[in-house]
């Protein structure tokens, strides 16, 4: 049997365009070492390339940093439906999990996906 952390965890969507709310969704490398992840979601008025500026929201999913992916189908869908309802680009960021990264690890990750957002984005 498999735990729930393993289940939930597991649970990836992947990237697309979704039909209903025309969101386009893209997983990007944040860094290889360590491993660090994330998923862009663009509103349909930002595709194709937008020549005007969008706000940012960085996105941590929950979970207590132990379990989840920003790559669920929960985080996901909602996601989808708040990029599209509030027109901003979204960065979902997916980072180490305890136990087998014990803390901090996980603010790490996080703090090094503000970074990666900044010289990207900024």
């Amino acid at each position: 049997m498999t735990s729930s952390k393993n289940s939930f965890s597991n649970l990836k969507f992947p990237a697309t365009i979704d039909p209903q709310t025309g969101v386009q969704s893209k997983d990007v490398v944040i860094s290889t070492t360590p491993l660090i992840s994330a998923r862009l979601y663009l509103p349909k008025s930002a595709i194709p390339k937008s020549t005007g500026k969008f706000p940012l929201l960085i996105y941590f999913h929950g979970g207590g940093f132990c379990n989840g992916s920003a790559f669920s189908p929960t985080y996901h869908n909602h996601l989808n439906l708040l990029v599209s309802e509030v027109n901003v680009i979204a960065i979902s960021v997916e980072y180490r999990l305890v136990p087998e990264h014990p803390l901090p690890a996980a603010y790490e990750d996080s703090w090094a996906a503000v970074k990666w957002v900044e010289t990207h984005f900024g």
